[in-house]
C-alpha cells in the first residue's frame, strides 16, 4: 500500500435487520450519521459529509461511503455524531443527539479486517449504542454498471397481500463479510417484481475486481421496519455483465446460516492484512542532555509543556500505535548508570522489567520514561548498536512477512559507536525492519546522515546495506516557530514515517513474499513480548 490512498468508509450497524442479536442499543426510529474531519493546529471540527436518512430501525446499516484519503503518516482524526432526524431541516441543531465517538483514520485501517466497533457517547447517563466503521482500499477502476432486475414467483410474506420486495445488494470484504452498497426501489404488492434500471460504480459493488462475490438480499418491505427476508442469492460482476442470458438466472434462497466465501488480501500492510506491526521505542540517556531537573535539559520534565524526546516519540508513536494491534511497545533507554551498582548499560528497560520490557500503549512509554529520569544517573557513551542488535534479533526470528519492525531511536548527540552501528545497520537490512532516528538539540548531526541511505547506502566491511532502512531528522527543522507545538510533532510524524511503507513493501518483494488473504490476527510470539 502507497503512503497516500483513497479509502473507502463505510458506516454502519452489523446486522441492520435484526437476523442476529441487535448490535445497537439505539433507541430511534430515523437515524443519520455526520462525519467530521479535525483540521491540524487549529483542532478545528469540519463537517466532512453526511449518511442518508434510514427510517424504523434501531440497527441501520448505511448505504452512502465516505471516499478519504489515507496518509500512513499522519494522525487523521475523525468524529462520528449520531443524530435521530425530526424534520426535513438540514441544520444538524434541529435533530436529536444521539451519541458520538472519535477515533482516526488510522485505527480503521489497522482494525483486523478495517473493522472497528466502537461505543457512543455523549448523553450522560444513557448507553448510546454502538457503531460499525469499515475500511477498504478504492482499486484505480473508473467503470460504471447499468442493469436492470426482475423476479418471478417470489415467497408471498404479506397476508392480506402478496409481498411487497426489494433488493439489497453487497459487496463482499476481504475478510468474508459483506458491507452494503446498494438498494432498489420497493415494488408494491407482487411477487414478479421489475425493478428500475440503476446505475453504480463498478469499484463500488466489487472494488474493481470482476470475480469478487457480491450477494444480492430479497426482502418484502414492512412500514414498520421489520422487513421480511425473502432469500439470497451470490452472483459477480463478470457474471452480471454478460447480460441477459440462461446464466443470469438465480435460484432464490432462504439460506442464513450460509457462510461467506474468502476473498484473496491484495495488500501487504495498512488494511486488512496479516502483518503486525511491532513498534520499539530507544531513548538516549547520555550526560550531554543536560541534569533534568534544570530548565536547560533537554529531558527537563516542565509541568506546562512536553519536552522535545516526549513531543518526538508521542508523534510517531501515537500514529504507528494504530497499526500495532496489542498496544504494547518494548521501550529501552541507552547510556545512562542504572542503580543499584551504578552499571552503564546501553539497552535498559524503561519500566525496569528485564523479563517483559513493554509498556501499555504510547502512553505507557511515557511513564515509564519519566520514571526513568527519575532513577537513573545520566552518563554515557552514546552507543546505537546494542539496542538495534536486540531488535535485530527478534526480527531475523520472524522473516515470513508476517510481521515488520520498526525501532524509533531518540538522540542528542554523535554516535560514539558508529563502526558498530553500520555493520549493525547492514545486517539488519535484510530483516524486516525500519529504524528512524529523531535528533533533538542543537548538536550536529551529520554522521546521522551517513546512516540515512537516501543518497549512498550504508556499507561496513565492504558490505552494502541491501535496502535502505534508517530515516534520520533533526527535531529542530519541524518546530512550529508560533510555539505550536501540535503542529511541530505532525510534521515531525509526516516525514519520519513517509518511508516506512515504502521500506517494508522493499522487504516484502526482496523475499519474495505474496500479499496473505486477510485473516483473523495471528497470535503473537513470546518474543514480541520480551525482545
Amino acid at each position: 500500500s502507497s503512503s497516500s490512498s483513497s479509502m473507502m468508509a463505510s458506516i454502519g450497524e452489523f446486522d441492520p435487520l435484526n437476523t442476529r442479536v441487535p448490535a445497537t442499543k439505539i433507541e430511534v426510529t430515523v437515524s443519520l450519521v455526520v462525519l467530521y474531519l479535525q483540521a491540524v493546529g487549529t483542532k478545528e471540527w469540519r463537517e466532512f459529509g453526511r449518511t442518508e436518512v434510514i427510517d424504523n430501525t434501531r440497527n441501520p446499516d448505511f448505504v452512502r461511503k465516505f471516499v478519504l484519503d489515507f496518509f500512513f503518516e499522519e494522525k487523521q482524526n475523525l468524529r462520528f455524531d449520531v443524530y435521530n432526524v425530526d424534520s426535513r431541516s438540514c441544520n444538524i441543531s434541529k435533530h436529536d443527539f444521539l451519541g458520538q465517538t472519535f477515533c482516526t483514520l488510522g485505527e480503521i485501517i489497522g482494525s483486523t479486517g478495517g473493522r472497528l466497533e466502537k461505543t457512543l457517547s455523549g448523553i450522560p447517563g444513557k448507553k448510546c449504542g454502538i457503531i460499525i466503521l469499515t475500511a477498504e482500499e478504492l482499486s484505480n477502476c473508473r467503470d460504471i454498471a447499468t442493469m436492470q432486475l426482475c423476479a418471478n414467483k417470489l415467497d408471498k410474506k404479506d397476508f392480506f397481500g402478496k409481498s411487497d420486495p426489494f433488493l439489497v445488494f453487497y459487496r463482499s470484504n476481504e475478510d468474508g463479510t459483506f458491507t452494503i452498497c446498494h438498494k432498489t426501489e420497493v415494488i408494491k404488492n407482487t411477487l414478479n417484481p421489475v425493478w428500475q434500471p440503476f446505475t453504480i460504480p463498478v469499484r463500488a459493488l466489487c472494488n474493481g475486481d470482476y470475480d469478487r462475490t457480491v450477494k444480492i438480499d430479497v426482502y418484502d418491505w414492512d412500514r414498520d421496519g421489520s422487513h421480511d427476508f425473502i432469500g439470497e442469492f451470490t452472483t459477480s460482476y463478470r457474471e452480471l455483465s454478460r447480460g441477459q442470458n440462461q446464466f443470469n438466472v438465480y435460484e432464490v434462497r432462504y439460506d442464513r446460516s450460509a457462510g461467506p466465501s474468502w476473498e484473496t488480501c491484495k495488500y501487504y500492510f495498512g488494511l486488512n492484512c496479516w502483518c503486525q506491526l511491532n513498534f520499539t521505542v530507544a531513548i538516549d540517556f547520555t550526560a550531554s542532555n543536560g541534569n533534568p531537573s534544570q530548565p536547560t535539559s533537554l529531558h527537563y520534565m516542565s509541568p506546562y509543556q512536553m519536552n522535545a524526546y516526549a513531543m518526538a516519540l508521542k508523534a510517531v508513536g501515537e500514529i504507528i500505535q494504530d497499526y500495532d494491534s496489542d498496544k504494547l511497545f518494548p521501550a529501552y533507554g541507552f547510556g545512562a548508570k542504572l542503580p543499584p551498582d551504578g552499571k552503564i548499560s546501553h539497552a535498559f528497560p524503561l519500566n525496569g522489567d528485564s523479563d517483559n520490557p513493554n509498556c501499555v500503549a504510547i502512553e505507557g512509554v511515557l511513564e515509564a520514561y519519566f520514571q526513568s529520569l527519575r532513577t537513573v544517573q545520566l552518563y554515557g557513551p552514546t552507543n546505537f548498536a546494542p539496542v538495534i542488535n536486540k531488535v535485530a534479533n527478534c526480527a531475523a526470528e520472524i522473516t515470513d512477512g508476517s510481521q515488520y519492525f520498526v525501532l524509533l531511536m531518540i538522540t542528542d548527540g554523535v554516535i560514539s559507536d558508529m563502526v558498530q552501528t553500520k555493520e549493525a545497520v547492514v545486517n539488519a537490512s535484510s530483516l524486516p525492519l525500519s529504524i528512524i532516528i529523531v535528533g533533538v538539540g542543537p548538536a550536529e548531526f551529520d554522521a546521522m546522515e551517513e546512516l540515512d541511505g537516501d543518497e549512498v547506502r550504508v556499507s561496513s566491511r565492504g558490505r552494502l546495506a541491501e535496502r535502505d532502512i534508517v530515516q534520520f531528522v533533526p527535531f529542530r527543522d519541524y518546530i512550529d516557530r508560533s510555539g505550536n507545538q501540535v503542529l511541530s510533532m505532525a510534521r515531525l510524524a509526516k516525514d519520519v514515517l513517509a518511508e516506512i511503507p515504502d521500506q517494508l513493501l522493499s522487504f516484502m518483494k526482496s523475499r519474495g513474499v505474496e500479499p496473505r488473504p486477510a485473516m483473523s490476527t495471528p497470535p503473537l510470539p513470546e518474543l514480541h513480548r520480551h525482545i
